[in-house]
């Protein structure tokens, strides 16, 4: 981004940088698409105060001097004045509907002056001032202070309609936020299967199972949760049958095993993969992973872009 603020960078910062509650924010999730396929939230208000979450913060402060730069020229922190995130996509292509909800304290009129000096165009749509990128369909609004949305154009005015017409999710997916939302910081929930997979031959050790058998997956999901012992991570898929869960497990088994075998020389990958747990319960894959604070901190070091190299001085012709 350089010195110059670019749009597609504030719009992705606005977006993607906001937090959750205990559990996630009722007036976030009525904002996002009923037909939702792919859900994630983050709850900065509860991480950041976590040893881990004060570290990143800490991390990113001093080392990104691009969020110093949108910092000082929107004066908006996300690492201060975020609270909650909801990300809402409603599939896995490229150019899905996505939406991004955020709770948050913004600085609205500076927010949009820095956007609109970089060349950000705006439009009114039921009383809301939405600031889009003239070359690309997405755009942001703020509902209020502390409210934000942001998106492809068409997503943001749906949810901008759904403030006084709601349309919310299924109930079931609903207690299935709300479980995820209150045990973890972190966490994500997709109904959309994977795509076939290929599973690399081992000669007798590989499962020999369908590729097609993660395609069996009707739901994932999963969630991180910061605490002073260090970070703890819990994922469950959801297979049409305990048979096929059964062969997803063995299949996920199989690839912790090969990563060990080939992190011998790696002692701290070595130690990541035996902290790795699968299991298989009925038509359920749990996994699970515990991160002590210190060997969490060591994989998430953030280092210093390099600087652009200079130009070598061109050498000298000696006489003949």
């Amino acid at each position: 981004m350089g010195m110059k603020l670019r749009i597609p960078a504030l719009v992705t910062l606005v977006i993607a940088c906001t937090a959750a509650l205990p559990a996630a924010d009722p007036q976030l999730l009525n904002l996002v698409m009923p037909d939702a396929k792919v859900l994630a939230g983050v709850n900065v208000d509860q991480a950041k105060v976590s040893p881990f979450g004060q570290y990143l913060i800490a991390q990113f402060q001093a080392q990104d001097q691009h969020l110093r730069d949108f910092i000082a020229k929107t004066g908006f922190d996300p690492t201060r004045d975020l609270s909650e995130l909801v990300i809402a996509s409603t599939g896995s292509q490229n150019h899905a509907p996505a939406l991004t909800a955020a709770r948050g304290i913004f600085s609205t009129d500076k927010i949009n002056a820095a956007a609109q000096s970089a060349g950000a165009v705006s439009e009114v749509y039921k009383g809301v001032t939405i600031v889009e990128e003239p070359r690309k369909p997405g755009g942001y609004a703020f509902l209020n202070s502390t409210l934000a949305i942001a998106g492809d154009v068409a997503s943001v005015k749906g949810a901008i309609d759904r403030q006084t017409a709601p349309a919310p999710l299924p109930a079931a997916l609903l207690v299935k936020v709300n479980q995820l939302s209150v045990a973890n910081d972190a966490w994500a929930i997709s109904e959309i299967p994977p795509p076939e997979i290929k599973i690399p031959g081992n000669g007798g050790n590989a499962p020999s199972v369908p590729a097609s058998v993660f395609q069996a997956i009707q739901q994932a999901s999963g969630g991180v949760k910061l605490s002073t012992q260090g970070v703890s991570l819990a994922g469950e898929l959801q297979a049409d049958t305990a048979a096929n869960a059964k062969q997803i497990s063995d299949i996920l088994q199989f690839f912790v095993n090969l990563g060990q075998m080939q992190a011998q020389k790696n002692p701290q990958a070595a130690s990541l993969l035996k902290s790795l747990v699968v299991a298989s319960s009925g038509n359920l894959v749990q996994i699970s992973m515990n991160l002590p604070e210190a060997e969490a901190e060591s994989l998430f070091q953030l280092k210093p872009k390099p600087k652009a190299a200079q130009p070598a001085a061109p050498r000298q012709r000696r006489s003949q």
